[in-house]
């Protein structure tokens, strides 16, 4: 038994512990010297408000006691990786994630706290979450209660099974966040009819089956994201944005493009736009006898097709009736969390590296995306495949996403500059791309923009700005969710919603919208489901007359069926 004093004289221990505590903190902090605003030269040393620094203190110091005092008793984390019975079943296993989440307040509280330019304080919050995510107790076994009760009701079962999970993702390079076992593009995902009528060395021209006997005569051209395969369109029958625009009736061709490899190593954004985007776009053309197509680019794609588009338009060349750009960067004055990783040293580094010729590899890329929410998409399938020996459950958007693709150095440098770092697609003349000065004010066409609004690649402010540079009618679209899940909602499934504005609509006729897209997002109206239909409607007219489905696939010899879709380009691993 311990005495009253004894008590406190620990407890005295323990405060002098915390002081102690916070001093090394501060000390670590102020030791992280780190560029200013992606500033050349030698880094400054960090400093902070002195009236947030002795907030901080006195909270982190009342909140710790408070933990103290309250010792080993059961306490309830709203946090979802210590929410479950075993954490409050087990005193030591709640106590220290308790302390573990009041010092990850503290350190994200020391991160705002620096007094410096938004980037660097930015990159600090960030390094601070990823070191907190990963040090997070639920990732180790000696501090994880509900892995270790597992072990013991499975009579160790679950490590064992945990350690094949570990030895199978080494093995092929990369946490899994699916059972992809059951899944096998052209199998299950990517089933949409059709078949592969063209063909080079950067991408194949997949032409899809019409599901009626009519079709509208102008074809539609999807351009996906090259940093990733293009069956995030065409996952499954129920949610395939591909097989949706058939049904619509619409003669329906993608872009798939190659897994680069050494091949290609040497390719450029001049290549990618000159024989790949406008090279799509004359086949579908040839193809069809259609004297104007309409075309969709989705993230990357999009950026590519307009790209193509203002090259054609320098060439007095308008082969494109409308076009839709779905969470696309073409300003890339805000480019959200990505724009951490990017300034001039880093740049420059990478041109060094891979601007002459080599090979980004996909897995970096993945990897890099994943990061930018850890907890959700790499720590939460550590815990679950190695700690408790599970299997993730199967879901066809993650297998996708762990389907990497590899880009040519020299186009990714080139893309990394113009775009993200200088944003020079922007500037009318300053791009000159397949030979011709690039200005955006040239594609005045009709164009459907759709963001997402808790996009954090494509923020929804970094979606509006494209609505500042296309001169032609605009209708910018607003849906729930993210990047990925935002686009995929069918409306089948009855979920999420979605914005317009349409009190605006008289001025997107004009090429005038507001200003901001906070100023939009302030009148605009909320759907119940899928934006999809809006969009269906939007393109219906623009595609002109009913004609004749055609009878087979491409024309004559030169546009013959090649291979059945998806083609042989999308099932190339990384």
């Amino acid at each position: 038994m311990h005495s009253e004093a004894d008590w406190a004289a620990a407890t005295r221990k323990f405060q002098q512990s915390l002081g102690d505590s916070w001093g090394k903190a501060m000390q670590s902090f102020q030791q992280m010297d780190l560029p200013q605003g992606g500033q050349t030269g030698a880094p400054a040393p960090l400093s902070f408000a002195p009236e947030k620094l002795q907030q901080l203190r006195q909270a982190y110091l009342n909140e710790a006691s408070e933990l103290w005092n309250q010792g080993l008793q059961p306490k309830t984390s709203t946090d979802r990786r210590f929410t479950g019975a075993a954490w409050n079943a087990n005193p030591v296993a709640a106590f220290s994630a308790s302390a573990y989440l009041l010092n990850a307040r503290t350190l994200l509280g020391l991160a705002d706290a620096v007094e410096a330019d938004a980037k660097t304080k930015a990159r600090l919050r960030f390094a601070v979450e990823q070191w907190m995510a990963a040090s997070a107790p639920s990732n180790f076994m000696a501090l994880n209660a509900e892995a270790q009760s597992k072990a013991i009701e499975t009579k160790g079962e679950s490590i064992a099974q945990g350690m094949k999970n570990l030895l199978a993702d080494i093995q092929q390079g990369h946490v899994s966040m699916t059972d992809e076992s059951l899944f096998e593009v052209g199998r299950n995902v990517a089933t949409t009819e059709g078949a592969v009528v063209f063909e080079n060395e950067l991408f194949q021209l997949i032409e899809y089956k019409p599901s009626g006997k009519q079709v509208y005569e102008r074809p539609f051209l999807f351009v996906p994201p090259c940093i990733n395969k293009f069956y995030i369109l065409d996952l499954q029958p129920e949610n395939s944005l591909i097989k949706y625009v058939v049904d619509q009736g619409h003669r329906t061709f993608v872009v798939s493009w190659r897994n680069a490899d050494e091949s290609v190593q040497d390719k450029t954004w001049d290549d990618y736009i000159d024989d790949a985007a406008i090279k799509a776009i004359e086949v579908v053309r040839e193809i069809t006898g259609a004297k104007k197509i309409n075309a969709l680019g989705f993230c990357v794609g999009g950026t590519i097709l307009s790209t193509a588009l203002a090259a054609l338009a320098a060439r007095d060349e308008k082969p494109v009736a409308s076009a839709t750009f779905l969470t696309t960067l073409l300003d890339f004055s805000d480019t959200g969390i990505l724009d951490l990783f990017i300034d001039e040293p880093m740049v420059k580094y990478r041109e060094m590296q891979m601007g002459k010729g080599g090979l980004l590899k996909g897995q970096e890329l993945a990897t890099t995306f994943s990061f930018l929410r850890p907890n959700d998409l790499v720590w939460n399938y550590v815990v679950g495949n190695y700690l408790k020996g599970e299997t993730p459950p199967p879901f066809d958007l993650l297998y996708w996403n762990s389907d990497s693709t590899n880009l040519p150095g020299p186009m990714y440098t080139w893309y990394l500059r113009n775009t993200y770092f200088e944003n020079n697609l922007v500037k009318p003349g300053k791009c000159k791309v397949a030979g011709q000065k690039i200005d955006l004010s040239s594609i005045d066409m009709p164009v459907y923009i759709y963001g997402s609004r808790e996009d954090h690649i494509v923020p929804i402010a970094g979606a509006y700005a494209s609505t500042r540079h296309l001169p032609g009618k605009k209708r910018f679209v607003m849906g729930a969710s993210g990047h990925i899940a935002g686009v995929i909602n069918p409306p089948a499934k009855n979920k999420r919603s979605y914005w317009t504005n349409d009190a605006r609509s008289g001025a997107a006729r004009s090429g005038k919208m507001p200003a901001s897209v906070d100023d939009w997002i302030a009148g605009a109206k909320e759907h119940p489901g899928s934006w999809w239909p809006d969009w269906a409607g939007w393109l219906k007219g623009n595609a002109g007359k009913l004609v004749a489905a055609p009878k087979g696939y491409g024309k004559g010899a030169k546009y013959k069926a090649i291979e059945p879709a998806p083609g042989r380009y999308v099932k190339a691993k990384a």
